[in-house]
């Protein structure tokens, strides 16, 4: 009887264990795509300090190698220039293996100006293939590749390599 319950303990502790291991990489993925949707957010509320909360202190922006201070000096310039903006952009691609050691998170976006829309994008949320053909025709695109480190539970941003769309792809 002892045995046949312990047995069943450890199976049930096996499979607990199983169950946790694999739903975590859908919560960091969840988490991650909800940090994009959060920066999203604070450019759109041109909230500098809210964007810099989910960098690391040793935040890189590339290529040019820029620090968090002269990120700061960057946003200013661009919130002052846009004035009221939108941030648009489809689901992050996430890829949680690690990549130089960190893992990645991937996103096209553009920003336009409150007044500004472009039918459509919505509905290709989901198909970022599809709307980055959709918002190219239209606009000026743009991609981050951010790698990602979690500190005390919270993903932060550590390096952000920002890419212009150029018609063929993506060039640093």
């Amino acid at each position: 009887m002892m045995k046949s319950i312990f047995s069943w303990t450890v199976l049930l502790l096996g499979a607990a264990a199983l169950l946790l291991t694999a739903c975590a990489p859908k919560d960091d993925e969840k988490a991650l795509q909800e940090l994009v949707e959060q920066a999203a957010k604070l450019a759109e509320e041109h909230d500098i300090k809210g964007i810099l909360e989910l960098t690391t202190p040793d935040f890189q922006a590339q290529p040019h190698g820029i620090d968090r201070q002269g990120t700061k000096g960057i946003l200013f310039m661009v919130f002052r220039h846009y004035g009221e903006l939108s941030v648009v952009h489809p689901r992050a691609s996430v890829d949680l293996q690690l990549q130089d050691g960190e893992p990645t998170v991937t996103v096209p976006f553009l920003i336009v100006k409150k007044e500004q829309s472009i039918p459509g994008l919505k509905e290709l949320y989901d198909d970022p293939e599809r709307w980055l053909e959709k918002v190219s025709e239209n606009a000026d695109l743009y991609r981050f590749r951010l790698k990602v480190v979690k500190k005390d539970g919270q993903w932060l941003v550590k390096t952000a390599v920002l890419e212009r769309y150029t018609g063929t792809g993506f060039e640093p």
